[in-house]
């Protein structure tokens, strides 16, 4: 174990880099098959923090590039680390938007209709497209959200960005 946390801290290894974009990937397929096989579909703020995890894998995927220059390596995590940061704050905001402690942005009501469409176009923008609100959970384990969820991911991802460029050689 104690071997794995050095190859893990090692900024020179990447592997920090790998774990971030592996759990990227993970927490975005899964998010992906609740939308297109359990037929959850995301609301705006799912959508904000989905884009989160885009960015923060961006940045691994370049920390990993530039492992063997341990400087711009540890720029690029850390650009990484923010982005799950900004990922948990908005999980965060939505958590708060679904526990009614706040309401949501204007986007959270569904998509704008057109209005001057004709009532044939306006109603096939409303058959076309699911109205998802951010107030509403359609999901949760223990009581907890899949907002709930990203949050604790999020944060756990930022941590150990963190911990291995500040533990980093």
């Amino acid at each position: 174990m104690a071997a794995l946390i050095e190859i893990v801290k090692d900024i020179k290894t990447g592997s920090m880099a790998l774990v971030a974009i592996a759990s990227s990937a993970a927490v975005l397929g899964t998010a992906l098959a609740f939308q297109y096989i359990g037929g959850l579909y995301p609301c705006v703020l799912c959508m904000y923090q989905r884009w989160a995890y885009v960015v923060a894998t961006s940045f691994a995927l370049l920390a990993w590039i530039l492992r063997k220059h341990p400087t711009f390596a540890r720029l690029t995590l850390g650009a990484s680390s923010l982005s799950f940061l900004a990922g948990a704050g908005i999980a965060g905001f939505h958590v708060g938007v679904e526990k009614q402690w706040w309401e949501g942005t204007s986007e959270c009501q569904g998509d704008a209709l057109d209005l001057s469409a004709s009532i044939e176009d306006l109603t096939s923008q409303l058959m076309d497209q699911p109205i998802v609100r951010c107030d509403v959970v359609p999901w949760e384990l223990f009581g907890i959200s899949m907002a709930g969820y990203n949050i604790i991911i999020s944060l756990s991802l930022a941590f150990f960005c963190l911990w291995t460029i500040k533990t980093s050689k």
